[in-house]
């Protein structure tokens, strides 16, 4: 886990996240055990703010220069501000039950 944990403090290190998830996702492409070539990365960060997608893409991409001209082959983003973070985990919580008695018609 050598790439994915400078990546990882890099990232922590630029950003100072609220929120992330660093998914090395090497496994489900055709490339050799314990690789470290592929990941998902969802990022949390208000330095966001402002800030376009491709802006904020770009600056993560600035930030892994070096991994990326290296060992990454892959890196999937999705950034977020905190205020956007918050819409999108409203949008997967369940709705609430509103009665009925259990049976289904």
């Amino acid at each position: 886990m050598q790439v994915q944990q400078r990546i990882d403090a890099k990232l922590r290190r630029s950003f100072a996240p609220s929120h992330m998830e660093l998914v090395n996702e090497s496994s489900m492409h055709n490339v050799p055990p314990d690789s470290e070539s592929h990941f998902r990365l969802v990022i949390v960060s208000s330095i966001f703010e402002g800030q376009s997608r491709v802006q904020r893409h770009q600056s993560v991409y600035r930030t892994l220069a070096d991994e990326l001209a290296g060992p990454v082959h892959a890196l999937g983003l999705q950034t977020f501000t905190a205020t956007e973070w918050d819409q999108e985990q409203s949008r997967l919580d369940s709705p609430p039950c509103l009665g009925g008695d259990g049976t289904l018609n």
